[in-house]
């Protein structure tokens, strides 16, 4: 596992994360519990891809400087095909993380804190695990076959599973989390403990946050391997999946009151899962692909997904009301 990027650009990199949490706190701060709108989730998906873009073309001016162009521009552009697959993936923990709101009845104005607290501990799992995944593969390279067939198993069962209701109620982690901490009926606020009855509980928002970092490690482990099947430079894994986990927040508020007109996107998801598992099962192979082919694939799944979904809208039960419940 090595990587040929400039020393200070990793010192930018963590800068950058560092003020863009710094001011993401300050302004969480300073609004208190407070419901985010739409065009306010909008202007901030915005700054987050912008941010990620801008520091993409830092990138290619580095290695342009450094190596010539042509690595300048294989290196952005598995960069770019990173984050892409990264920001498609993060709208299933999109669903997750709706499920698990409405599932509790979080209130909107709370959602924003768990969310942030939620983003702090999926940057520092996933960094975790970004380094240990390229140490293994620079120690054992046969284990990207192992995550190959991983990927193409993990997106064959989301395809099958598109159109099922997750089932919360049945969760692991829900279930350990209820018999190893005393949880409150009710929200305290924005508070992650209260007490009740003169004991020190938990609140309902504590065991969310909780039940928010399992599942970001569970995405985590399909994710991480679809990056590292673009490119084997740890840096290039870290910064595209980190820039895409900072944007998730504003990501959820921007698209979780439509979603659900998105039917199809589970199975464009599941589609790019299964490609990247055979393009690493591919690697070293006479059919092995390009960091751009693989971008375009990535891109034009995605975008067929989404167009489907708005063309070929789903029709109500005959003879219910949309807004009856089953």
């Amino acid at each position: 596992m090595f990587s040929t990027v400039p020393a200070w650009l990793w010192a930018v990199f963590i800068a950058i994360v560092i003020v863009a949490l710094f001011v993401d706190f300050v302004v969480l701060k300073k609004q208190g519990a407070h419901e985010v709108s739409v065009p306010e989730a909008i202007r901030w998906s915005a700054i987050w891809v912008a941010l990620s873009l801008a520091f993409n073309g830092l990138l290619w001016w580095a290695y342009q400087q450094d190596q010539g162009t042509a690595i300048a521009n294989t290196k952005a552009i598995e960069f770019l095909t990173g984050y892409l697959i990264e920001k498609s993936l993060a709208v299933d923990n999109i669903f997750v993380f709706l499920m698990i709101f409405t599932y509790f009845a979080v209130p909107p104005a709370y959602q924003k804190r768990v969310l942030m607290i939620g983003i702090i501990g999926a940057i520092v799992l996933r960094t975790v695990m970004i380094l240990v995944g390229g140490w293994l593969i620079s120690q054992f390279h046969w284990i990207l076959y192992v995550f190959g067939a991983f990927l193409v198993f993990t997106g064959i069962k989301m395809w099958w599973a598109a159109d099922q209701e997750p089932d919360l109620e049945g969760n692991p982690a829900l279930k350990f989390l209820r018999k190893v901490m005393p949880v409150s009926r009710h929200f305290d606020g924005e508070k992650f403990w209260t007490v009740q009855n003169g004991v020190k509980v938990a609140t309902p928002l504590l065991l969310i946050v909780a039940l928010i970092g399992f599942t970001d490690v569970i995405f985590a482990v399909d994710s991480i391997p679809a990056i590292y099947a673009i490119t084997a430079d740890p840096f290039i894994v870290l910064t595209s999946n980190i820039f895409a986990i900072l944007g998730l927040r504003a990501l959820y508020f921007a698209l979780a009151g439509i979603l659900k007109l998105f039917r199809f996107l589970h199975y464009g998801l599941s589609a790019i899962l299964v490609f990247i598992g055979t393009k690493m099962l591919l690697s070293g192979t006479s059919f092995a692909l390009t960091t751009e082919q693989s971008l375009i694939v990535v891109a034009a799944l995605l975008f067929v997904s989404i167009v489907a979904s708005l063309v070929f809208k789903e029709k109500p039960a005959k003879g219910r009301h949309p807004g009856n419940r089953p």
